[in-house]
This record gives C-alpha cells, structure tokens and sequence, in this order.
C-alpha cells in the first residue's frame, strides 16, 4: 500500500523525532522539508544526519491516514491529509498526573460544596449553604486554571491567569465571610443556651 505512494520516503532520524520543531534540530544535522507532488499531499522529511542511529519511521501522518491517502489517491482535496497528522505536544504541556491533581482538586471542592450544602439541610442552619456558595468563585478560579493549562498556555487567553487570581481573591474573602458567620452563629447559640 505505502508503495502507491512514490514520492513519499520513510526515512527519518531518531534524534529529528525527539524534537518538536526543525528550529530545535542540532546543528550537526541537515534537514530539508518539502512537500510531495500534488497527487500526494504527505509532508515529507529527508533527513542526513551525522549521527549514527537510525530508524526508518513513518512520516508525520499515522499508518491509517497513510493508506487512506494512499487508497483515495488523488481524491484528496489538498491538506485532507494534514488533518489527521498527530502533532507534539509543546515543553509546557501538563503531564498525566499533573492534569489528575487539577482535574481530582476540583472534583474534591464540589464534592465539599454539595457536603456543606446536606450539613445545612441536616443541621436546619441555613450559614453552611452560604460557606457552600462562598465557595463558587474558588471554582470558578480553578476552572479558569484548567482552561488555561488545557490550552497549553496560550498567550491569547492569558487574561485567565488574571480572572483566576481575581477569582481566588473574592473566593478567599466569601469563604473567609461564610465561615465567620457560622462562627458567630455558634457564638450566638452558645451564649444563649
């Protein structure tokens, strides 16, 4: 199958794979991109490189795109193929665990609000639903966080790195304010009983 596709070499270096762009490439290495013929809309990568591991890996599209453009030909309309290309991930990505932490602390703070929300319908004191609704903007700061990290920390949503520390303040000083009315609230009880 990957013969109907002339044009296309499968050569590539393991180091030119490490990186994520050919700004990053050693020096030492010389590495030309062109693109195929028409009939075959593949980016093609013609490496010689000084170094002596090599490996022949496929090109910058998946073995399925690769036999689809190879069985549809020139059916293709121009960068079809382009779409199915995997692309690195950039140096700021969140690692696996990282995005566990974010996405379980979140997970943990609705489930405190929802706790908080039953204790005051449980106890019949209506303060502990104000802690729960003091605890929106802290939510509101970490989904502001989230999407910022999820979007690989994009210069052109920066201004959620100022949303979420505008969040975290007001969510600080509501839950700051909840919690002492519910102290007061037992202040007040205990001084009547």
């Amino acid at each position: 199958m990957l013969s109907a596709l002339p044009s296309t070499r499968l050569a590539a270096t393991r180091s030119a794979t490490a990186y994520s762009s050919r700004a990053q490439l050693p020096a030492r290495c010389k590495h030309v991109a062109r693109r195929a013929q028409l009939s075959s809309p593949v980016e093609i990568v013609d490496a010689e490189c000084s170094t002596s591991s090599r490996s022949d890996v496929a090109t910058s599209l998946p073995l399925p795109a690769l036999l689809a453009a190879a069985a549809c030909g020139g059916l293709l309309a121009p960068g079809v193929a382009e779409a199915f290309t995997i692309h690195m991930e950039p140096a700021n990505a969140l690692s696996l665990p990282t995005w566990a932490i974010h996405v379980s602390s979140v997970v943990e703070w609705v489930t405190a609000m929802g706790l908080m929300w039953k204790y005051a319908e449980a106890t019949n004191n209506p303060r502990w639903k104000g802690m729960a609704w003091g605890m929106v903007p802290s939510l509101g700061s970490a989904m502001a966080a989230c999407t910022w990290h999820f979007f690989y920390n994009s210069p052109d949503l920066e201004f959620l790195v100022v949303v979420q520390s505008a969040l975290t303040v007001i969510g600080n000083c509501t839950c700051w304010w909840a919690a002492y009315r519910i102290y007061e609230a037992a202040q007040a009880e205990k001084s009547s009983a």
